[in-house]
């Protein structure tokens, strides 16, 4: 099933959670010159106007980068400031918020030369948006199936491989999917560091992903969890958002945790914050 497109969602505060997450993972290994592999599993389109109509139908980012944007003066965590300046790189006129840009926009524009790129996307909609955005010679998009894809790319040829997998579940099988990938991955390349995001919704189906990979033999997975309300009976949609950061850079849950005190209240009354180890080392 592919009916997926994240123009509905584009800038909610899942995409707050899992960009902001990436960009302090990514900042960190930025200060080793050796060579990057950047794989991005499901990248959707890279840019989104939220003047389009998908956006424009749920608006979700009204609970997500805006009040963040309206507030970005009052705004002092160092991580949290330098997120929104290149946020605001994005903007074809830097002190309005018109665009929100996806996985590959944060990838892409910390690229540099040594480094590689490689954008996954199945859905063909989707993929021909990507194929419309101006990318760096080192990044390559590829029509295809990205936890496929990043089994056959294993082992990459540079020194460092970095993985953000972020699918939309649409299916329960996914959960499985993913930490069947992931188990894959660090047989192959065990210093890697992969971002995983998954939702958190009524059913609790990532409790799938979550269980698997406990039990998987992977080690060093930290775990975060932004929500922004409450599950309760009445509870209907997506909840919270999770991440899951295997290898994570040193310092990673500080850097957030300080970030995430000044985000959370710009969210609403009910939004918090936790994180802890999955599994330690």
């Amino acid at each position: 099933m592919l009916s997926y497109q994240h123009a509905y969602h584009a800038g909610n505060f899942a995409d707050v959670h899992k960009h902001l997450t990436l960009y302090s993972v990514n900042n960190y290994l930025l200060r080793k010159k050796t060579a990057i592999t950047y794989v991005d599993t499901h990248a959707g389109r890279g840019l989104y106007p939220l003047a389009t109509k998908e956006t424009q139908r749920l608006q979700e980012y009204r609970e997500g980068i805006w009040p963040l944007w309206q507030k970005r003066d009052q705004l002092t965590d160092p991580l949290l400031t330098d997120w929104m300046n290149v946020l605001s790189g994005a903007q074809p006129t830097p002190s309005e918020l018109t665009h929100y840009p996806g996985s590959p926009w944060w990838f892409g524009q910390s690229l540099r030369t040594q480094d590689q790129l490689r954008l996954f996307e199945l859905h063909p909609g989707e993929h021909q948006h990507l194929a419309s955005q101006e990318l760096a010679t080192q990044a390559r998009r590829i029509y295809g199936d990205g936890l496929d894809g990043l089994s056959t790319m294993l082992p990459v040829a540079t020194p460092r491989l970095c993985v953000l997998i972020d699918p939309s579940f649409e299916r329960k099988a996914e959960y499985q999917e993913v930490a069947d990938t992931i188990a894959y991955t660090f047989e192959k390349a065990r210093h890697g560091v992969v971002l995983v995001w998954y939702p958190l919704l009524p059913a609790g189906h990532h409790h799938v992903l979550l269980d698997a990979l406990k039990t998987s033999g992977v080690r060093k997975i930290w775990r975060s969890e932004l929500l922004l309300r409450e599950l309760g009976e009445r509870t209907h949609g997506m909840y919270g958002s999770g991440m899951l950061v295997i290898n994570p850079p040193w310092g990673l849950d500080e850097r957030l945790e300080a970030a995430m005190a000044q985000l959370t209240p710009h969210l609403g009354d009910e939004s918090r914050y936790e994180a802890q180890w999955w599994v330690e080392e």
